[in-house]
């Protein structure tokens, strides 16, 4: 199924589950959705399964949007206490959409939870309370963790699961990895049925290590063998270190959450010549969260360092917000250079990460899907470098490979069955789904926002530039400076942002100045403020 298919089936308000090898465009599409509700007047709840994945979709943990906190089990009592606070009822009973990323490791009895919280709180029977599921995530990456004598039960084993029946949407491109030898590779970990020809192309990634680039990260599967290599290699760089501090602001619950999902630490060390990765995606591209590079230096006025990529290109790493928003707005911030120190990270605070290489220890790899996330990681095969694997490291969980047979079909009837319904039947769906969310059809929305736009700038360059004929000369460099912005021209420019155009591509061809194209970005939710 394409990007574009499935936004299709999510625009219509069934309970989808989202799903794709990595590189597929999970992310890519559930944003794409995101933006299509606000634009609608619907402010969907985004969260995720851990504290690292909220940070990347600015949401909160599943766990705090729904008030379960840290419970693995739910009493008649406990159910009452959660329903019963003014902030989960004000929060799960306004809710209309609910997005939960990276479904693979939330514990299917803590789905039921959710459930039961949205069900007490909301009345009635129906699944979640009548709230839009969406499930995104790769039940192949990591499973859920749980107490240790406990075994994990995965999300669709419940009865949550179940009972909500989403509509599967399997994506099938890949945009990540072209070398067919590496999906091949990737395709035989994750069918479980990795041949002598698939080891062969393994084992001759064993020990490339040795001969690898400086400054690639060594993935690991267990924290002291980071947190010791880390701390080692930094302590070898002569010169002084510079100390960066994070800032936070909000209630101190969401704090703390923000603190403990954000892939920067609170106190990021760093010396010239030292090895960092960046954290967060930059909002016109110039990095994302993978993007490698070493200390070059520190800004003369700023102090922030400056970083020289792998590609050579130089960044001043000026301080970022994680935030987590909700109901439109945003309740906690903290800020921090977005660097970590990166000679070494884990596989499980990989996960989510595109890296143009690493250096992949799987020797005592100890979980399914440890080895499928750490070579998912890399873009290319040549980028892989192992220094060992056991036999664990090429494993799947077997009911989930049982299960994902089920996800496809499902995912082809579906895919099917929506092709049958006429662009008429579709529209008027989604256009249902809207209007019984409490959203506004889009022509309104953008009829107000260009009118009100249109009469600012009018209003501003006529106060400024004295008179109309600012128009005239303003124009010969860019034709279309002040005019209205259209519904079609905003849909191209996030179509194009999204491709990672760069902002003076951008203006050039939409025949406005940069500054303009910045503001439409903010105004439309693309870049932060």
């Amino acid at each position: 199924m394409t990007q574009h298919e499935a936004l299709d089936i999510l625009r219509t308000g069934a309970n989808v589950f989202l799903t794709g090898e990595p590189g597929s465009g999970k992310t890519h599409t559930v944003n794409a959705y995101i933006r299509w509700l606000r634009e609608r007047g619907i402010e969907p709840a985004v969260t995720a399964s851990t504290g690292i994945a909220a940070t990347h979709v600015h949401g909160m943990t599943i766990h705090s949007w729904s008030g379960i906190g840290v419970r693995r089990t739910l009493t008649k009592d406990d159910l009452a206490q959660i329903a019963g606070n003014s902030k989960v009822r004000r929060r799960v009973g306004k809710t209309r959409v609910l997005i939960i990323d990276e479904i693979s490791m939330l514990d299917g009895r803590t789905l039921g939870m959710i459930d039961a919280v949205c069900r007490a709180v909301r009345g009635g029977m129906r699944p979640f309370g009548g709230i839009q599921a969406v499930f995104v995530g790769d039940f192949f990456q990591l499973p859920p963790v749980t107490e240790e004598g406990t075994s994990a039960e995965f999300a669709f084993a419940s009865s949550a699961w179940r009972a909500a029946s989403p509509v599967v949407c399997y994506l099938t491109e890949q945009h990540r990895q072209d070398d067919r030898k590496f999906i091949s590779v990737l395709s035989a970990i994750r069918s479980r049925n990795v041949t002598e020809a698939e080891r062969t192309l393994i084992n001759a990634r064993v020990g490339t290590h040795t001969a690898a680039v400086f400054g690639i990260p060594k993935l690991f599967t267990h924290n002291v063998d980071v947190d010791r290599m880390n701390t080692e290699e930094l302590a070898k760089l002569p010169g002084a270190p510079r100390t960066f501090r994070m800032s936070e602001r909000g209630p101190k619950p969401l704090v703390e959450a923000l603190r403990r999902g954000c892939l920067s630490p609170e106190m990021l060390v760093v010396k010239q010549n030292a090895v960092v990765m960046f954290t967060k995606n930059h909002p016109a591209g110039r990095f994302v969260n993978g993007t490698l590079g070493t200390v070059s230096g520190f800004d003369a006025h700023s102090g922030y360092p400056i970083v020289k990529t792998r590609d050579n290109a130089v960044i001043s790493a000026e301080p970022m917000e994680w935030t987590i928003e909700e109901g439109g707005r945003t309740r906690a911030t903290v800020v921090q250079v977005p660097l970590r120190l990166a000679w070494a990270i884990t596989v499980h605070k990989s996960q989510g990460m595109s890296m143009d290489a690493a250096v992949v220890n799987l020797a005592d790899s100890f979980e399914f899907g440890q080895g499928y996330v750490a070579f998912s990681r890399v873009r290319t095969f040549a980028g892989l470098h192992l220094m060992g694997y056991n036999e664990r490291a090429l494993e799947v969980h077997p009911e989930v490979l049982a299960r994902d047979r089920e996800f496809r079909e499902a995912s082809e009837a579906t895919q099917a069955e929506f092709a049958r319904m006429s662009q008429e039947q579709r529209i008027e769906t989604q256009r249902s789904f809207v209007r019984a969310a409490g959203g506004k059809p889009i022509t309104t929305v953008m009829k107000k926002e260009t009118a009100r736009a249109a009469g600012e700038q009018h209003r501003a360059l006529r106060d400024a530039q004295g008179g109309d004929a600012a128009f005239a000369r303003i124009r010969e460099g860019h034709p279309n400076a002040y005019r209205p912005w259209r519904a079609e021209e905003d849909a191209r420019l996030r179509e194009r942002f999204g491709e990672r155009a760069n902002v003076a591509g951008l203006a050039q061809e939409f025949g406005r100045n940069r500054g303009a194209i910045r503001s439409r970005l903010k105004k439309l939710g693309l870049v932060k403020e």
